[in-house]
């Protein structure tokens, strides 16, 4: 390596004043970054990444932060010592940041393209016509597509994809010698997640400048980095080179994390968790081809549960005053049958059409065409009494616990509330009971049921709604990306306790996602969508084995694989 490092943290600690009590959170931390270099930070929430990353930039909150000791060097000059005036020359310019949620990161009330235009104005001497130029020039060297229409659009006319996309020009306006990628791909589909990375790599190729790559993936991190850095509880417990780090892992924490993801070629009966690795508990029993044929010769002996029979889903829209209306159908002749006590994989990029599909599903939105039958009833024209009944019977978990949670209203009464409604338990009191017991079920303490969403981790606030879907005792449970924004290990820990739930009550699963290794794992049969067609449906075993379309291929191709 090089000696001429661009940048230098060095016995870098970082405390957190809460309550009057100073904690700290990152402890001597110290590493380099060196010039053209993709250095990969890995590590789960709270083992102080983005924090680290704040620190450099000077962004931390400043009542109740502080860096108590060490030092980041800039070129030679520390920027632990710098007043925000001096900082404001720096950040942005040379060290700029992609955050990981581009759309609370962007403005919505501004065109996206003035969003970019204003950075170029504000750090260099161009004029606004150059500026605009320098921007469709940005927006085609991130490969946007239609980059005009994107300039006038505003962030919530773009996919997610896009909106990234507009976020790493931002970030590369000023031509920075450092990017800071904190989390950039995370709940992005697995195609995008690709697309994304490969821009990243292809932009540090051609600008020289370096990368500091966060994510809590090391698969993903093996696809981008040269180097890799493991944070765990706020220090670095490994450094060194990504190959070195994938074959010969010393720390059991990285091992752990190696291991958390569900594997492509063997199907555990439960996944390893960081804290088995911590307690050395035996590895899981990996389940047969033969153990798997008998669970579904049984499974597919009885009545389906749910027959979905040529369902459509079409929306209309109008261009302008007098334009003509044109149809799009979001879901396109789809047909399957579920199976009780069956997890059904929904599997495909994002406007493939999984979430119109189970909203239909759901009632929540009404079919154009087909029949979907529950039980062997047509629910497609129930009256609103029945569709109330029908609720207690088809539960969701949604992919954002906290935006399902009403903030105001503790988590105890969020999880009696529809248990009223359905006229579960007689009283106020054995209502408390059951949630206590539902609480201690999803493996959360008694005292989660006086506490409110804002005061939980974003893996139990999805344990929290895992539990008020099952508070009804529904028969057939819709997750919906219920586990793409969790860290690894958390989300080993909330997909073992699904398939315990499917084993203790009997639950049948729709499992949609836009990870094939998590569908994978957790399916039984998979239905594989594209433009709101089946573009395969088989089992899981023998789609990733064996696909049949390009495009299912493609997906494969896609998953993050380690080295």
């Amino acid at each position: 390596m090089p000696n001429d490092k661009i940048l230098a943290v060095n016995d870098l600690s970082i405390s957190f004043l809460s309550e009057g009590i100073e904690k700290e959170v990152i402890h001597n931390i110290s590493f380099d970054l060196y010039p053209n270099e993709i250095l990969g930070v890995v590590g789960e929430s709270g083992s102080g990444k983005s924090v680290s990353s704040l620190a450099i930039l000077g962004l931390l909150p400043k009542k109740i932060s502080k860096i108590t000791s060490g030092s980041v060097e800039f070129k030679g000059t520390n920027l632990v010592t710098l007043e925000q005036k001096e900082f404001q020359h720096i950040r942005g310019n040379a060290i700029s940041m992609i955050f990981q949620e581009p759309m609370s990161s962007l403005n919505p009330s501004m065109r996206c393209g003035r969003q970019v235009e204003e950075i170029l104005l504000q750090h260099t001497s161009l004029s606004k016509k150059q500026a605009k130029e320098e921007t469709l020039s940005l927006f085609e060297k991130v490969k946007l597509p239609l980059p005009v229409r994107v300039y006038n659009a505003y962030p919530h006319q773009i996919s997610g994809g896009q909106k990234q996309r507009v976020m790493i020009a931002m970030a590369i306006a000023c031509k920075p010698k450092i990017l800071i990628a904190d989390e950039p791909t995370t709940a992005l589909d697995v195609t995008v997640q690709k697309d994304i990375l490969t821009l990243l790599k292809d932009l540090q190729v051609e600008t020289g400048m370096s990368i500091i790559f966060i994510s809590h993936d090391l698969s993903l991190i093996s696809e981008i980095a040269d180097r890799v850095l493991v944070m765990y509880k706020g220090s670095i417990v490994e450094q060194g080179s990504v190959n070195s780090i994938f074959h010969q892992p010393q720390h059991i924490y990285t091992k752990a994390l190696l291991s958390s993801k569900p594997s492509l070629d063997i199907r555990l009966n439960r996944l390893p968790t960081i804290k088995d690795f911590m307690e050395d508990k035996p590895r899981s029993e990996i389940i047969s081809h033969q153990q798997r044929a008998a669970v579904h010769q049984k499974l597919y002996s009885k009545s389906p549960l749910l027959e979905i029979i040529n369902l459509e889903k079409e929306y209309l829209s109008n261009y302008g005053w007098f334009g003509k209306s044109t149809s799009f159908k979001a879901v396109d002749d789809i047909s399957f049958r579920l199976y009780e006590g069956e997890t059904l994989g929904l599997v495909g990029e994002s406007g493939c059409g999984k979430s119109t599909l189970s909203n239909a599903i759901l009632q929540l939105d009404k079919a154009t065409a087909g029949t979907i039958l529950y039980r062997g009833m047509d629910i497609t024209n129930l009256n609103s009494s029945e569709i109330r009944k029908l609720r207690k019977e088809i539960q969701i978990i949604f992919q954002d616990p906290y935006a399902s949670l009403n903030p105001r209203i503790s988590v105890g009464k969020a999880i009696m509330e529809p248990m009223e409604v359905h006229n579960i338990g007689v009283s106020n009191d054995e209502r408390k009971q059951m949630v206590l017991d539902l609480l201690q079920k999803v493996g959360l303490d008694e005292s989660a049921f006086n506490r409110y969403p804002h005061e939980f981790s974003g893996g139990q606030r999805q344990r929290i709604g895992i539990a008020r879907a099952i508070a009804l005792q529904p028969k057939l449970i819709v997750c919906d990306e219920s586990v793409s924004a969790l860290d690894i290990s958390v989300q080993a820990q909330v997909l073992n306790l699904l398939n315990d739930l499917k084993e203790n009550f009997g639950f049948t699963y729709i499992f949609i996602s836009h990870d094939l290794s998590v569908v994978k794992y957790m399916s039984d049969q998979l239905v594989v969508m594209n433009k709101g067609k089946i573009e395969e449906m088989a089992d899981a075993d023998e789609i990733y084995s064996n696909p049949k379309t390009d495009y299912t291929k493609k997906l494969i191709h896609a998953i993050p694989k380690g080295l």
